[in-house]
């Protein structure tokens, strides 16, 4: 869920509390030390002189049928979570998974690590004006957990025994075995009011105005047309750390446009402030006219460190064609990312070299003295499983950048190729047995037509026939589960500090595993053994140098083409919006721009 970060955490730099509770602290970090210490003001990232006041028009795509966002049927209403709902902890956006208290005023790690306890900030109170009390945060956590609401939950705290109550204001999460993520998991748990809904069912409460404790109550809605939040004037929050500088908007409206070609007309109209930009090619050619040129809207980028995770045609291993890893290799150079940036994404993107672009888990160059060290350990009780040249310079994507070419690296394709026993004859390229070499892509929609479209050209050449084929969302979720792909489009999310999720995507458990997210059939030694300790230690540089090692051992098995990714965001916003000056490191920018920008002058001036 956008709500919330998707690993959690051990406790450091904390005292010592009871013999039950071993420690308690105001914040949790998953490795080292938490940034800001018990006491502090507020992030770095906000600015506490900010104006307050006016209203922020947004927008959405689609429609909502329901204001409460954790039951399983219907769309809800964007907003309600980052603005109505709070959690007991938030994370901070300038340090790697780290949650500061909320509405827990501290948090206690059980000494064997089978529990957490909260205790709740007594100044915390929902919008009608009752205390947050450790009944409603355990009521919320039953709720969640029960039929009704989405199974996302259960899967979350699936580990998560039970809540029991201590007294009005401490409860415990006690937990069935260890798990040092899911310690902020559970600290970013939403909890609402036991009065919600007024005793009905839960999946029965459906617009029935929420009962929470966020710094926004919902004012109005036309149900998928638009619905606008108003600030609430006894927020209990206004001089948290956490929540200084913040909720600057007297009021937030979202409004829902059928697709991004609407929305952009009604940002010209003046009906909306504020669009982020994922579209190169609409980056380029629609933000601009009058309404630039006068000044009156403002295009940027705001740079970010956000994991960019990985996305590439990754090869179904599961597959006869694909367990040759030349032939993998050979589908890795045959790639022309140059020619794709410049011609179809106006030079916008950037090459991803690693699983884990854009942060410092990625590898470059030479392993150093600390991933040589795992690497001989690996060396001894793994020998010739480790992947050849894994002591050597770790091979970046092909390029065509002068003195590289096209050319030159199809020409290795081709060796590599013939070396697997592939030769081209009548017009294709062919196995031993007189096989040609066809492959398809499945996609899940159009926007990757043309780059598969500039890929099959490079392939055509080396005798390779690529089809491509956008297939409906039920039959390619099927297909996906099943495996049932030659290649697909595989991603997974950026993380700073990764963990059990790895078992999912590369661990050899999850190779035959329908609805798994191993798509490219991973199942070695090396890479489950790696994992195990990423997830075990506890120290950061540990952990850094451990993942390093483990993005080696992926790339040298060549499993996808990797694709692009940007490291800044797009955005184009109406002149009267102001910024802090000091930039998060790790954020959503829409998430940035409700929860810390400002109005510069009243609300409506400057409007046309």
């Amino acid at each position: 869920m956008k709500w919330f970060s998707r690993s959690l955490l051990l406790l450091s730099g904390i005292v010592c509390c009871s013999a039950q509770t071993a420690f308690a602290a105001h914040a949790i970090a998953l490795h080292g030390t938490p940034k800001y210490p018990a006491g502090f003001a507020h992030f770095d990232y906000v600015d506490t002189q900010a104006r307050q006041g006016g209203e922020l028009r947004t927008s959405s795509l689609g429609n909502f049928e329901k204001l409460n966002p954790f039951i399983l049927k219907g769309y809800s209403a964007e907003g309600l979570q980052q603005l109505v709902f709070e959690t007991l902890g938030v994370s901070s956006w300038d340090e790697p998974d780290t949650v500061y208290g909320l509405l827990a005023e501290d948090i206690a790690l059980a000494a064997d690590g089978l529990s957490l306890t909260f205790r709740l900030n007594r100044q915390a109170r929902f919008s009608n004006g009752d205390p947050v009390l450790a009944e409603d945060v355990k009521y919320s956590f039953d709720q969640l957990m029960g039929k009704h609401a989405t199974p996302l939950y259960r899967r979350y705290w699936s580990d998560v025994k039970q809540m029991v109550v201590l007294d009005p204001y401490t409860v415990r999460a006690d937990f069935r075995r260890k798990n040092h993520e899911l310690k902020l998991i559970v600290c970013q748990l939403p909890v609402f009011s036991r009065k919600w809904g007024g005793g009905k069912s839960f999946d029965k409460t459906i617009l029935d105005t929420p009962l929470a404790s966020g710094p926004y109550v919902v004012e109005a809605f036309d149900l998928g047309k638009r619905i606008t939040y108003r600030r609430n004037p006894n927020y209990w929050g206004n001089t948290h750390p956490t929540r200084r500088g913040m909720f600057n908007f007297e009021r937030i409206t979202y409004r829902y446009y059928k697709d991004t070609l609407t929305r952009m007309e009604g940002l010209k109209a003046g009906e909306i402030d504020f669009i982020q930009e994922n579209s190169s090619k609409n980056w380029a050619r629609s933000h601009q006219g009058k309404r630039w040129a006068q000044g009156e809207l403002v295009k940027t980028l705001f740079p970010h460190q956000n994991g960019a995770g990985w996305q590439g045609f990754s090869m179904n291993t599961r597959r006869a064609l694909f367990q040759d890893k030349r032939v993998r290799q050979a589908l890795w150079l045959a790639m022309d990312f140059e020619w794709m940036n410049r011609q179809l994404f106006f030079n916008l993107y950037k090459r991803s070299p690693s699983y884990f672009s854009n942060t410092e888990l990625a590898a470059t160059g030479q392993p150093d003295e600390r991933e040589s060290k795992v690497l001989r350990e690996l060396q001894a009780e793994y020998g010739a499983k480790l992947p050849a040249g894994i002591f050597d310079e770790i091979p970046a994507p092909p390029t065509t950048l002068p003195p590289h070419s096209l050319r030159d690296n199809l020409r290795q394709a081709r060796e590599l190729l013939a070396q697997a026993g592939w030769v081209y004859r009548d017009e294709a390229l062919r196995d031993a047995q007189g096989e040609p070499f066809r492959v398809e892509v499945m996609l899940g929609d159009r926007m990757m037509e043309r780059v598969c479209a500039a890929y099959a050209r490079n392939l055509e050449k080396l005798g390779i026939r690529l089809d491509y084929r956008v297939y409906d969302a039920a039959l390619g979720q099927r297909k996906e589960e099943n495996f049932d792909y030659d290649m697909t489009v595989g991603l997974m999310g950026g993380s700073q500090s990764p963990g059990n999720e790895l078992f999912d995507y590369f661990g050899s458990a999850s190779r035959d595993q329908p609805g798994s997210s191993n798509l490219m059939g991973i199942a070695d030694p090396v890479v489950d053994a790696l994992i195990n300790r990423i997830i075990r230690t506890e120290r950061r540089d540990e952990l850094v140098t451990l993942v390093r090692v483990l993005d080696r051992v992926l790339r040298l098995g060549y499993y996808m083409v990797p694709h692009f990714h940007s490291n800044s965001h797009r955005v184009s916003y109406r002149r009267t919006l102001a910024q802090p000056a000091t930039l998060p490191r790790y954020y959503n920018i829409e998430e940035w721009a409700i929860k810390s920008w400002w109005m510069k002058v009243e609300a409506g001036a400057g409007r046309q």
